[in-house]
């Protein structure tokens, strides 16, 4: 009987060995080269005026779909057939959806600064025309009226009248690292999340429009390599503590000689204009001025005839004012109202304003966070807001409504984990994308009344298969609390076959820059697909957000004011600690690795928690925030003249003395965002102080550090350094 169980163990052992063993090997080729871990999704849904149907681009095809059905209905448009044909890198309706521009040929500049060739289509006529023949175009824009196209060309603002295509140049300053008009300089791109710095008003009478003169502005020199010489690329970049763009705003009146008006903004230039935006008044221009420590946000409303401006909100902070509130600035169709976001309760929540300032109410309350406003549906007996937020639990994110007295809130998400929704514009349907840290993504129809599932779009049942066949783990969350007495929240990856009673090397994985989160109750992340193939190779993979970071309000993320990176390493360092006290973890072997902020982070946790880590690799770091531009980083230092402490103590050049670990430092050298001074300094630091590393730059690679080839070379490099120095 003993021999029979015996047999039976060692047959059902071999089972389970066997099982293991068939999963296959996940190659970094599979990852970079043949992309296949990324599950399908209902990406580019560009939403019909009926909310039944939405376009997508598809084999140069604008085509037509049913949500309900989820089936293709009508062509709208073949780039292909057109004369001259034309292959659609993207496109816009008017609208009445009575014409569409066409983009083609685009050139990206910065992050999201691009130019194009534009042609608009007349559904009607089934005429193409070119918009412009005198040279690339940027951030073409239909009026509300459909009437004209306004676009920037070599920093200045021109209109085309669609009538008979004459071109009209609004402005004549523009002029490169000098004078901008209508479109953003580089910090504001970067920082400010836009390029487009022009606005119809409603009425399509007017532009509003911003400058940025740049000239004052110090330069900085970018070589790309290539040629017998090096080019030399110059663009204006205010590093910390540095001369910014002076900063206006104007109006022009098309239907009055092309007038300019220059709106009043104050007598005080060092500041910043993040976000320009009409009302519901065809007369009236919202701006948003913020002061250069960014701790005082004030809204004011400017009339466009005159260009008179009174400030009718104010909001300040001792530390810093979130910009997240610009983009939830909405004005109601009443006209007499707006909605506005605000962490002044602690934590981000909606708010109702009359539109002279005063508050009506708080609309939504709690220990917990609005991530995000979707959308607010005015055409209900009472206006209706969509949002998502975290009520439930910090890792979560569930859709919800509400009407505009703060009443009848329902949660529309009705599983736990990660969803994201994309409305209608008619607000009669939405699609919901939801994930958790068991489920792979899956695409979802709505139909909002009664909030009735229509049809899944994507299930990823393929992909599913497809993951498990590669035994892809599951998130294994966890949350710890260190010496200083600081509840963190994280996540593991362990291997397939993992035994509790062996020693793991551990890979620490994070980004811990303020307002951000790595760790979250979805599928996937940063890396993911790596960071599974090192659980093959018998890595325990860690992510942790520290101090900073988001989803836990206010105190939490402001906790890191003035001093960033100090408590931050702190809390990364007391991770290694807790990893390598469990049972199952070699404390001997941890390392911490990271991209941009991340990389800046483990670098000084590499150093300045030398008995932690065994080694380190930081991607495109910063390594001091010296060198690092004016809005971001000022936002949580302050300037350097100000708070030079703030600036040096923890910046990983000062600290390189104390390296013992195995550190590799990669940088593109065509890094407009991340200057590859930062990893040139750092290492020159290393060297003076006779510390041994690796480094390695990639020529003319971009703060992405990707193009054919590269990201597989990097991760190659990667993995490689993890293999043979954890």
């Amino acid at each position: 009987m003993k021999k029979r169980l015996s047999l039976l163990i060692g047959f059902l052992c071999v089972l389970f060995l066997s099982a293991h063993a068939q999963n296959k090997q996940i190659s970094l080729e599979d990852i970079w080269r043949d992309y296949k871990f990324y599950p399908q999704s209902v990406n580019a849904v560009r939403w019909m005026k009926a909310g039944q149907f939405y376009t997508k681009l598809k084999d140069n095809k604008i085509i037509k779909n049913d949500v309900t059905t989820g089936k293709e209905v009508e062509t709208i448009l073949d780039g292909s057939a057109l004369s001259p044909e034309i292959k659609i890198g993207g496109y816009s309706f008017s609208a009445d959806e009575s014409q569409i521009l066409l983009m083609t040929e685009r050139e990206s500049i910065y992050r999201r600064s691009f130019k194009a060739e534009y042609f608009v289509y007349n559904f009607e006529s089934k005429v193409v025309t070119k918009l412009s023949s005198k040279g690339k175009q940027s951030y073409a824009t239909f009026s509300p009226d459909g009437k004209k196209v306004a676009f920037v060309r070599e920093n200045n603002l021109f209109v085309v009248n669609l009538s008979d295509m004459k071109e009209t140049q609004l402005t004549t300053d523009g002029k490169f690292n000098h004078i901008i008009n209508g479109s953003a300089d580089w910090v504001y791109e970067e920082e400010f999340s836009f390029a487009k710095a022009f606005f119809w008003s409603p009425d399509s009478r007017k532009i509003a429009y911003q400058i940025f003169n740049e000239t004052e502005v110090p330069e900085y020199n970018m070589q790309l390599w290539g040629g017998l010489y090096p080019n030399d690329y110059r663009f204006k970049y205010p590093k910390a503590g540095e001369k910014n763009s002076v900063v206006a705003v104007a109006v022009v009146d098309l239907e009055n000689g092309n007038k300019h008006t220059k709106l009043d903004i104050g007598t005080e230039t060092d500041i910043y204009i993040p976000r320009v935006k009409w009302t519901t008044d065809a007369n009236t221009v919202s701006i948003i001025r913020m002061n250069r420590l960014q701790n005082k946000l004030e809204i004011l409303h400017a009339d466009a005839s005159t260009g008179n401006s009174k400030v009718i909100l104010t909001e300040e902070s001792k530390t810093y004012v979130d910009m997240d509130y610009c983009d939830n600035l909405t004005y109601l169709k009443d006209g007499k109202h707006f909605i506005y976001t605000s962490e002044m309760s602690g934590y981000k929540h909606i708010y109702l304003y009359n539109t002279d300032g005063t508050q009506v109410r708080q609309i939504t309350s709690g220990d917990w966070e609005v991530s995000e406003l979707v959308g607010i549906d005015e055409n209900s007996k009472k206006a209706v807001l969509y949002y998502v937020s975290n009520e439930v639990a910090p890792l979560d994110r569930d859709f919800y409504s509400i009407d505009i007295y703060g009443k009848k809130k329902v949660k529309l998400s009705t599983k736990s984990g990660q969803t994201h929704v994309n409305m209608s514009n008619d607000f009669s349907y939405y699609i919901a994308k939801h994930s958790n840290s068991e489920e792979v993504s899956s695409t979802s129809l709505f139909k909002t009344k009664k909030n009735q599932l229509v049809k899944v779009l994507e299930d990823n049942a393929d992909f599913k298969t497809l993951i498990e066949s590669y035994g892809f783990v599951k998130k294994e969350h966890f949350t710890f609390t260190t010496e200083d007495n600081v509840e963190l929240f994280g996540y593991m990856l362990k291997p397939a076959d993992f035994d509790e009673n062996k020693k793991y090397p551990v890979l620490m994985f994070q980004y811990s820059g303020p307002g951000s989160n790595q760790v979250a109750n979805s599928w996937g992340g940063g890396n993911f697909a790596w960071h599974q193939m090192l659980t093959q190779k018998g890595y325990i993979v860690a992510v942790v957000d520290p101090r900073g970071t988001g989803s836990r309000g206010r105190d939490f993320k402001h906790a890191t004011y003035a001093q960033l990176g100090k408590l931050e390493a702190i809390d990364q360092i007391q991770t290694a600690k807790w990893l390598g006290k469990q049972n199952y973890v070699d404390a001997n072997r941890i390392g911490i690795w990271g991209w941009s902020f991340g990389g800046y982070m483990s670098s000084l946790c590499l150093f300045t928690g030398a008995d932690q880590f065994k080694m380190a690799i930081a991607v495109a770091p910063v390594t001091t925030w010296r060198y690092y531009d004016t809005i971001y980083t000022e936002r949580f230092l302050k300037t350097p003249q100000l708070n030079p402490s703030g600036y040096d103590d923890n910046s990983p050049i000062q600290h390189v003395n104390k390296l013992k670990g195995k550190f590799f430092l990669i940088h593109g050298t065509g890094d407009d965002n991340v200057h590859v001074q930062n990893s040139f300094d750092l290492s020159n630091a290393l060297i003076q102080a006779g510390k041994q590393f690796r480094e390695f730059y990639y020529p003319n690679r971009n703060h992405g550090i990707y193009g054919g080839n590269t990201r597989l070379h990097l991760y190659q490099q990667m993995t490689e350094f993890v293999e043979n120095n954890l």
